[in-house]
């Protein structure tokens, strides 16, 4: 069983349907009863972004496990799933270099004023030196951070490479570890905000994290500073956001994650701000690049291999959700598909 068949990962099915029957759902429009019906009779679950709840995997009973094509695993009930002896692994490593890329890019843009500059050129074909297209250097500049995991670690490695002062909050990450990098460790989200140009977002979303930059974290950036998220958009209150673009007490904001998706230009909550100049929004696609797909479908391919040939189910992530099941699980090394040290 496959959730969100709007990702197209054709290799990872095809070579599935060659063992397997497979059954398909989309995202946008599958309901529980939808995913309750199908996982009736599954063996395995091939999960994307669609949320698992208690009441599927309880009309599961066939469920060997369940396979995250992808990162994120806060749609997915994990404690229901250790309750009912259901092993749960995602991919953790497939983009981490993808995803900092795609932050990255959110980041320089809104410094060099990319949005309003290609208005400009496809409008009027140039455009000439004025206040409202005048940009930002990086270098010098401080990047602070929220999360020191991989993403995390490679951002933090490109904008060392911009000559950017380097800030982070994770308090499960010493001052020690960060300075290893070239980073400075804050105590506080606040502290975090209140010192950098741009807060680029790196973390999970779980209890900790959501609705970690608030109305007083961003109340306490400064006017000249930007904002970017390429983890989940729960980990940042989106109508303090919003007001915040707004008010023009932030320079700007660069999303490729939210709270509801897909977008709209209407009846969302971020119509208000999405055709600002200083708004640069991409549809939570920062990790897909051939590479990346390539990755993840060989490893995917991997995780599913096990379940179906009655395996214990090999954990790569580090994330305690998963670290801690204990049954018809083990936990393994690095590994980018074959050739990578797995137990």
């Amino acid at each position: 069983m496959r959730t969100d068949c709007e990702q197209l990962v054709p290799y990872l099915t095809d070579e599935l349907r060659k063992v397997a029957d497979v059954v398909e759902l989309p995202e946008f429009g599958t309901t529980e009863d939808d995913l309750v019906a199908a996982c009736s009779d599954a063996d395995v679950l091939l999960h994307c972004y669609t949320p698992v709840t208690e009441r599927v995997l309880a009309n599961a009973p066939k469920l060997r496990g369940i396979v995250k094509y992808g990162v994120g695993i806060d749609a997915i009930d994990i404690n229901a799933c250790k309750k009912m002896d259901i092993p749960v692994a995602n991919i953790p490593e497939y983009g981490e270099e993808t995803v900092a890329e795609g932050a990255f890019m959110l980041m320089i843009g809104l410094a060099k004023k990319t949005k309003p500059l290609q208005a400009h050129m496809a409008r009027d074909g140039w455009a000439w030196p004025t206040e409202s297209v005048l940009g930002n250097d990086l270098a010098e500049k401080t990047l602070g951070m929220v999360g020191n995991g991989r993403i995390g670690k490679c951002m933090a490695r490109m904008a060392g490479g911009f000559r950017m002062n380097l800030l982070c909050y994770d308090p499960y990450v010493s001052a020690e570890e960060m300075a290893a990098q070239r980073i400075t460790k804050v105590n506080n989200p606040r502290e975090l905000c209140v010192r950098s140009d741009t807060v680029s977002i790196h973390t999970v979303l779980n209890d900790e994290t959501r609705g970690l930059i608030g109305t007083e974290e961003l109340a306490a950036m400064k006017d000249t500073a930007t904002l970017v998220n390429v983890s989940r958009g729960p980990i940042v209150d989106e109508d303090s956001l919003v007001s915040a673009v707004l008010g023009g007490r932030i320079a700007g904001v660069g999303l490729d994650v939210f709270s509801g998706e897909p977008l709209s230009h209407e009846g969302h909550r971020m119509s208000e701000i999405m055709a600002r100049d200083n708004v640069l929004l991409t549809p939570h696609l920062a990790f897909w690049t051939k590479e990346a797909r390539d990755r993840l479908m060989d490893e995917a391919l991997e995780r599913c291999m096990e379940l179906l040939h009655g395996k214990p189910l090999t954990v790569l992530s580090k994330d305690p959700r998963l670290t801690s099941q204990t049954k018809n699980t083990v936990m393994g090394g690095f590994s980018v598909a074959s050739g990578r040290y797995v137990l």
